[in-house]
């Protein structure tokens, strides 16, 4: 569905424009609850909703719980989606396949994970040294990137929606200090989609592992490193008690988008209205999940720190060999794939000119106001 029907249909009834500036004002979210039963009868569609995430995970598992909270209250009760977290009813890796085959009506994970299916998914959850959140929101709402990605994953029987980022990622755990290149050369990292596939061009040896397995297999040394997303969940999967090197930025995540895929025959059968508020409740919570990040981050941070967390930057001369390992990647993907090649086209262009304005105007005032606050900070 082009975005510009959205609005149009939107526009035409209440129950879409039932997300309420109220419920946007109680932002860092509630705790999940359970979504309310009908207030006018049994409810007359019941999906099932299968994410990638342990229910530990409360930013993210919480945020698909929330959206289908919202989908419940504004349909009264009459469109019920049920979530499951990963491995309930799918393993966290086969939710794509599960939504493709109709297993499932619904999905809630990061498309980077399936970059094997087709590269061009890598545009949807974030590219190495792309955009950052506001800039990935910018360019698939009114960049053309969501249209694009929606032709992608049409090939699969689905439609996709953007219901959530992290924002900038951390550069994960590590046993041992990463001084140089030389470093990352027979490194066993847990690392997946396309940062992994950029990695490997530096001697390291990327895993993926779903969530819920990367603290045994660090403790078991079957890794050397790991990598999630940053403090706040990172402290919750207690990396801090195995590897005390935390590395940043996560160069090969400054945006991580998290989506929705839903089953295309599933999703024409929904009514309108239904349709319309699914898509309202994907869009609040892409709202939502990174402020829950931001708001949460620097204290989980200052707590690992406190704990005994060795906080540590990548060396240039390390950030520079992935900077070129990537370009070189992206052009490969670009030769062999035409999905790619056609969204990377697009996207590279926009990402120059966000890249130009961001320098002039957000980049200057933010180091600006940050060299200003430490300076304070330092004073007697």
């Amino acid at each position: 569905m082009k975005r510009r029907d959205f609005l149009t249909r939107a526009g035409t009834g209440a129950a879409a424009g039932a997300v309420s500036m109220t419920a946007l004002a109680q932002a860092p979210q509630p705790a999940p609850q359970p979504a309310p039963t009908a207030q006018s009868g049994a409810a007359t569609v019941k999906w099932r909703l299968a994410t990638s995430w342990p229910k530990s995970l409360d930013a993210m598992h919480g945020s698909a719980e929330l959206m289908a909270r919202r989908v419940a209250e504004m349909s009264e009760g009459r469109f019920d989606i049920r979530v499951s977290a990963a491995g309930e009813v799918v393993p966290p890796l086969q939710v794509f396949d599960a939504v493709q085959q109709g297993s499932v009506e619904a999905c809630h994970t990061l498309t980077s994970f399936f970059i094997g299916k087709n590269p061009a998914l890598a545009f949807d959850a974030g590219v190495a040294f792309g955009l950052n959140a506001r800039q990935q929101n910018a360019w698939m709402y009114y960049g053309g990137g969501l249209d694009l990605l929606r032709d992608v994953v049409k090939q699969y029987g689905m439609l996709l929606f953007p219901a959530g980022n992290v924002g900038v990622q951390m550069g994960g755990w590590y046993r041992k200090e990463i001084k140089s290149v030389a470093d990352l050369k027979g490194l066993k990292f847990r690392i997946g989609g396309f940062g992994g596939m950029i990695l490997t061009k530096l001697g390291v040896v990327p895993q993926q592992i779903p969530a819920g397995d990367i603290y045994s297999s660090l403790e078991r040394g079957t890794i050397d490193a790991a990598e999630w997303i940053g403090p706040y969940d990172d402290e919750k999967l207690g990396f801090q008690k195995i590897a005390k090197y935390y590395y940043y930025p996560g160069w090969w995540e400054g945006s991580a988008q998290v989506s929705i895929l839903v089953n295309a025959k599933q999703w024409e059968a929904l009514p309108r209205p239904f349709q319309a508020m699914f898509e309202a409740a994907c869009n609040e919570q892409n709202l939502l999940m990174p402020a829950h990040y931001d708001a949460n981050n620097p204290a989980a941070l200052k707590r690992l720190i406190g704990g005994g967390t060795q906080l540590r930057l990548f060396p240039r001369p390390v950030l520079d060999a992935c900077y070129d390992a990537t370009l070189q990647t992206l052009d490969e993907l670009a030769a062999k794939s035409a999905d790619f090649k056609r969204v990377y086209e697009q996207w590279s262009k926009f990402r120059d000119d966000q890249n130009m304005w961001f320098r002039v105007a957000e980049s200057s005032l933010d180091n600006y106001r940050y060299s200003r606050s430490a300076q304070a900070a330092r004073k007697p």
